[in-house]
């Protein structure tokens, strides 16, 4: 009851004060945050060290200069990001209890989040087409997906994000928050934020529509249409034993895909078909969806990439030969 009214007095305080927002727990679990916070520092710590050591293995490795591993590269970046933009507000609400975060500080993790989400998307449409490309057009490999033509794809994916964010990052700013500025999660999210305007947000929710259609719509599309076509190319080879090896070299990233998709699809149908369904249960929804991709990647890539997992075991002996 006393947890109860210090958020409700913070609330009223905040719709005096607009500078800044009240982010939420775990509700019912308030008192049980920092037995909470056990587990996700372990998520988080899993996540940070094994994105850093797959990173730190391709960058040591020249045999793994090659497209699959720059890309997977770029995918261990992209969810160190996504990592590192919830990590502040989560693990400062779980040990300290402290839930205001400044309007600056908001609209900046909303940026890095939005952005980083929508750049896991990319990478992966990127990585389905060098596995096309690889499969498909085995012979043509080196000279289609160069390094340099990896870069650009990288910086490409890149700007897509970051342009496709920015406008709704503006558009939102410019409207004013006169309502409760209460939060949802513990983090900031468009739609979260959005709900807090009192004023005309069409132009945003259609922006919004357009920019999630255009890269959370499209790029599972063009991932399913590649995998349909490596599907056909498997078909057409001539034993069991090359199709089986094709297979697995695509398995780590069909892995990578569902662990992305699945949990997106979930929050949908969550936000869709059960909106009256109790707070805990859409924090849950959402927790699962920005930690499932940046702690389960580097364990699939760990454990189905002969390569990456020879990298690890080379790293660790290095190491260990540098102690003694």
């Amino acid at each position: 009851m006393k947890l109860h009214s210090t958020i409700m007095s913070e609330v009223m305080n905040t719709t005096q004060d607009p500078f800044y927002f009240i982010l939420t727990g775990i509700p019912g679990f308030e008192a049980y945050h920092i037995w909470i916070s056990i587990p996700c520092c372990c998520l988080y710590i899993i996540s940070i060290m094994g994105n850093t050591t797959i990173l730190t293995v391709i960058r040591t490795e020249q045999s793994l200069v090659q497209p699959m591993y720059l890309f997977l590269s770029m995918l261990a970046l992209t969810d160190l990001g996504l990592t590192l933009s919830t990590l502040p507000t989560v693990m400062q609400l779980l040990w300290f209890n402290n839930q205001k975060i400044s309007f600056e500080g908001c609209f900046a993790q909303f940026f890095f989040l939005h952005a980083f989400s929508f750049m896991e998307s990319s990478v992966l449409l990127a990585m389905s087409f060098d596995r096309y490309v690889a499969i498909c057009r085995p012979l043509h490999y080196a000279t289609i997906l160069t390094n340099s033509v990896v870069g650009r794809m990288g910086l490409a994916i890149l700007c897509r994000c970051v342009l496709a964010v920015l406008p709704s990052l503006f558009l939102l700013k410019r409207l004013p928050f006169c309502r409760s500025h209460l939060l949802s999660h513990s983090y900031c999210l468009h739609q979260d934020m959005i709900r807090l305007v009192c004023a005309d947000i069409r132009v945003n929710n259609w922006y919004a529509f357009a920019v999630v259609l255009l890269i959370i719509g499209i790029d599972p599309l063009l991932i399913v249409l590649s995998y349909i076509l490596i599907l056909k190319s498997i078909l057409h080879t001539a034993s069991w034993a090359e199709r089986l090896q094709a297979f697995n070299n695509c398995l780590s990233h069909m892995l990578a895909v569902l662990v992305l998709y699945v949990p997106m699809v979930g929050v949908s149908i969550t936000h869709r078909f059960a909106k009256h369904a109790p707070p805990l249960v859409h924090v849950i929804m959402a927790n699962i969806y920005l930690l499932a991709p940046p702690v389960m990647n580097p364990i699939i890539y760990s454990v189905k990439t002969k390569q990456i997992r020879q990298g690890i075991f080379h790293l660790i002996s290095q190491r260990s030969r540098h102690l003694r």
